[in-house]
């Protein structure tokens, strides 16, 4: 017999039990990452984020776990339903708040539906679906899950897609040479005149696992953080005590780039490490020519070959990555929207999105940067 229980303090649970119920590929569903966003106040509740992990139990056995918030607003989630609040207040209806299963501020693709077994995932389901009813929500939505959960979700679920610009290391790729050798001239051409410009000004890079890092090595890369976030004039979430956490609980799986100029940090960017995968999260610092594309990506993808890691996801968005190696690549949601009448219209909208996405895709793949005999898939 399963129960289910809602936890608000991820605190509750034990690292090891929580941990159990994944392959432990991603660090983004850690027990660490996800306790250390609530201990370190990067959710703060006037945000919109109010820790709801949804879990079930058999007696004294936690046996599946949907990492969860109540939202009040869509902040930091990076599949847009902001024209799906709109039409729901000019219904004169209220769309928040909705529950939202996936990870803080972190567009990256991972398990969502954390159990042994996919029984225990279609319990969990059911589980999410019933909290939403019992809390009168408008919906709940399951965001960047692995392309296998998509089976569980049963026809009263809206299935959405979208692009993201990935690498993926191909196995004749010894080093970032070999990786240029598999682009056409202009931009193989184009790469090497950035990274040529970087090298010029006397800017040379340091690779800092959370081990690895000095406590003012870790204030400037937060310092980086917060900078732009300034610019562009958003709050920056993740607070430097987050980022010291990260360091001393995933001290293997935090990976800073920084760049030193004069023996001093002027740029750095935010990795975090899996299994076989590095992700790019944040970047800062000074604006110099070619100086982002080197810190954000060519430092990764260098990284990538060294440490033989397949993949490289430097975040949502951005065509400008297409050009330096990272393809089109599908990511994928699932929506559960109580009204009837509204999930059946967006139901519509959903797959009239799909083949817009999917048209974009194919438009993309069309101006890959790679020679046709050496494209990655």
């Amino acid at each position: 017999m399963l129960s289910p229980r809602i936890i608000d303090d991820l605190q509750a649970v034990t690292a090891a039990d929580w941990d159990a119920l994944h392959d432990g590929s991603t660090p983004f569903v850690s027990h660490a990452f996800l306790s250390g966003l609530e201990q370190h106040g990067c959710l703060r509740p006037d945000w919109g984020w109010l820790p709801r992990h949804i879990t079930l139990w058999r007696g004294n056995e936690l046996v599946a776990a949907a990492p969860g918030y109540l939202k009040f607003n869509s902040h930091g989630e990076f599949v847009f339903d902001h024209a799906w609040a709109n039409a729901y207040a000019r219904a004169g209806l209220e769309y928040y708040p909705k529950w939202l299963g996936g990870v803080p501020y972190s567009p990256v693709t991972g398990p969502r539906l954390l159990a042994r077994n996919d029984a225990d995932r279609a319990a969990l389901l059911a589980a999410i679906l019933e909290h939403a009813a019992a809390e009168e929500l408008s919906s709940a939505h399951i965001n960047f899950h692995l392309p296998a959960e998509s089976v569980l979700f049963g026809p009263g679920w809206l299935a959405r897609t979208d692009v993201q610009f990935q690498w993926q290391r191909q196995p004749q790729w010894q080093d970032f040479d070999d990786f240029l050798a598999a682009m056409d001239h202009k931009h193989r051409k184009n790469i090497r005149q950035e990274r040529a410009k970087v090298a010029r000004a006397g800017i040379r890079f340091v690779v800092r696992h959370g081990d690895e890092a000095s406590a003012d090595e870790l204030r400037a890369m937060h310092g980086f953080y917060v900078q732009t976030f300034a610019e562009y004039g958003n709050s920056p979430a993740l607070t430097l005590p987050f980022l010291r956490h990260l360091a001393q609980r995933m001290p293997r799986q935090l990976v800073l780039f920084l760049a030193l100029q004069d023996k001093e940090p002027i740029a750095g960017a935010l990795c975090l490490r899996g299994n076989d995968t590095l992700y790019g999260r944040y970047w800062g610092g000074a604006t110099l020519p070619g100086l982002h594309f080197e810190t954000c990506y060519y430092q990764g993808i260098d990284y990538c070959l060294r440490e033989g890691l397949q993949r490289f996801e430097p975040g949502a968005q951005g065509e400008h990555k297409l050009a330096r190696g990272f393809l089109p690549t599908q990511v994928r949601s699932h929506h559960w929207v109580a009204h009837p009448q509204f999930r059946e219209a967006l139901h519509e909208w959903c797959a009239r999105e799909r083949e817009d996405v999917a048209g974009y895709a194919r438009a993309l793949a069309r101006h890959s940067p790679f020679k046709p005999e050496a494209t990655a898939p």
